[in-house]
């Protein structure tokens, strides 16, 4: 079987997707993450690389902001384990430049129903400022 050519390659195929990452952080309680702000032609969105070792699912909440005051918001079931998982948010059209988003991930303890448990970490990029939004 031959590569395929440049000529071949699906649309969008030859770009890379750029991340802008916070810090590594962890909880005292077993959770890991890092946030990152991802970009990949016209498309950004929030990805959140994370380990799970508190022995049960947790409820994650990814947002990624925009410039424009608009957000979009995913919810992922962190299993527990010791494997990296990640959880990322829908993909949008990129609007101005990428260093104007952020993205931050909540890890909080299942509490079932409608209700939220206890935060056990909230992991963000690095906004351009270097402040938290």
């Amino acid at each position: 079987m031959r590569a395929p050519t440049a000529d071949q390659a699906p649309p969008g195929a030859h770009l890379s997707t750029a991340l802008r990452c916070g810090p590594a952080l962890s909880s005292p309680d077993g959770v890991e993450a890092q946030t990152c702000v991802a970009v990949r032609g016209k498309d950004v969105w929030a990805r959140t690389y994370y380990r799970n070792t508190t022995g049960a699912s947790l409820d994650a909440a990814l947002s990624l902001l925009g410039p424009d005051g608009h957000s979009v918001r995913s919810r992922c079931v962190a299993g527990a384990g010791d494997d990296p998982s990640l959880c990322e948010t829908p993909r949008v059209r990129l609007e101005g430049e990428p260093l104007r988003y952020a993205a931050v991930a909540e890890f909080a303890a299942h509490a079932g129903g409608a209700e939220k448990g206890p935060l056990l970490l909230r992991a963000g990029s690095n906004s351009p400022s270097g402040e938290d939004r």
